[in-house]
């Protein structure tokens, strides 16, 4: 179960740092000279009118190389790029940019900051911690900066740090609704993880409650692992960063996630597992690990911009993989009359009851199965690729699916047909 209300990882959060880098950027480049001027915004995001403006600015810039004007309308170019592609999750190409716009002028608190932004979405936290923290000397009353920086501290086990750099920020900016559910969220977990017990793998923090065996913290750990290759070498992605795991008590899953009953598992950021009664690993909770991993391959291959359908029903198949209720199945078969609508499963899950939500679960590994035993793993990497790169579902399966001539709703249409009645 993917779950990202609330959550570091949210839209609201991404817009709000375009937002930011807008504010402390300037969208007004100026002039090449007396009779021709040069603005980034007059690309309207095409990519190629912003490499005819960059290469003409960069010229310019090289055949007058102490002309401050033209070295700062072309610094300003650069970031205005790397927003762009920052708008379009390229995070990658544009932190180049804004690497590029900060080689021109070191010292810009504006610059830094892009980066830094930038890099917390690359999961690239020492370089993002190291550019917020150098641009909170020039804006020490930024709650935006405060708000990132906390966001840094927490994903690399900080939480005391990022906790106190959110209050200050909420007294700066009090009301602020993502401030008071990112503390709210923090607060839960240092209540309940604050006795827990800690274990470590290659690719692994697991946070564990104090009644589960250390045997079966190092089993789950085992478990997580062997996801890791085998999710990965399908999916053909490996995440960089080091992936946070926390085992509860049930009651105390409930009470930190908010999930409905029948949550077996989520994944905010960091997989969280209601497994503090076991004493072994079963079929199901395998599955279980193998499912909610899957989410944070997607998750990174997609920076998040994941129909829940698509990122369910691929979790399903690695899940099922493991484990499966062939019995449940057959009472529960997926037949054209009992489908519910695709676009009302490109959102949460989270609101639906325990039969609806077997039904979406159902209906989404049907979708998946069918494209991946139609078209291959290859397209399904193929669209997640495109999905990280900003496009819609609909332009993404055009994109992998254009060999065929095959839109999403064809794909859709496909599936149903393909259905028992």
């Amino acid at each position: 179960m993917i779950q990202y209300t609330g959550n570091t990882t949210s839209k609201s959060i991404v817009l709000r740092g375009l937002l930011l880098l807008t504010l402390f950027i300037s969208a007004t480049p100026g002039y090449l000279h007396a009779e021709q001027a040069v603005k980034a915004s007059d690309s309207h995001g095409n990519p190629g009118d912003y490499d005819k403006n960059l290469e003409r600015l960069r010229s310019a810039s090289q055949m007058y190389p102490f002309n401050e004007k033209l070295k700062r309308d072309l610094a300003e170019a650069y970031a205005h790029y790397g927003n762009h592609l920052f708008n379009r999750r390229q995070y990658e190409q544009a932190d180049e940019y804004y690497l590029k716009a900060a080689e021109l002028y070191p010292d810009e608190a504006a610059f830094a900051l892009s980066r830094g932004i930038c890099n917390y979405y690359l999961k690239k936290y020492d370089i993002a911690r190291y550019e917020l923290e150098r641009t909170r000397s020039d804006h020490p009353d930024s709650a935006d900066l405060l708000f990132y920086l906390g966001l840094v501290l927490y994903e690399t086990d900080n939480r005391q740090q990022a906790m106190e750099l959110w209050e200050q920020a909420l007294r700066l900016a009090p009301g602020r609704p993502d401030l008071i559910n990112l503390l709210k969220k923090a607060r839960k977990e240092t209540a309940v993880e604050g006795s827990m017990d800690r274990s470590h793998s290659s690719r692994f923090n697991l946070t564990y409650d104090p009644g589960v065996s250390s045997s079966l913290a190092l089993a789950i750990l085992d478990v997580l692992e062997s996801a890791s290759n085998q999710v990965g070498a399908e999916l053909g992605h490996f995440t960089e960063a080091r992936v946070p795991v926390a085992i509860y008590k049930r009651d105390d899953y409930k009470d930190v996630t908010d999930s409905p009953d029948w949550s077996g598992g989520v994944y905010d950021g960091t997989i969280r597992l209601p497994f503090g009664a076991m004493n072994e690993i079963t079929p199901p909770m395998r599955a279980i690990l193998f499912h909610e991993y899957a989410h944070v391959v997607v998750f990174d291959l997609t920076r998040g911009n994941c129909p829940v359908w698509l990122n369910e029903g691929i979790a399903e198949m690695f899940g099922k993989r493991q484990f499966d209720h062939p019995a449940m199945e057959a009472g529960q078969a997926i037949t054209k009359e009992s489908l519910i609508d695709v676009r009302r499963l490109e959102g949460s899950f989270s609101g639906l009851s325990s039969r609806e939500a077997m039904r979406a679960y159902q209906q989404s590994h049907s979708m998946v199965n069918y494209l991946v035993s139609t078209y291959g793993w290859h397209r399904v990497n193929a669209i997640l690729s495109d999905l990280g790169k900003g496009m819609g579902i609909s332009s993404a399966v055009a994109s992998a699916l254009k060999d065929y001539s095959l839109s999403y709703e064809g794909l859709v249409r496909e599936w149903r047909e393909s259905l028992p009645r």
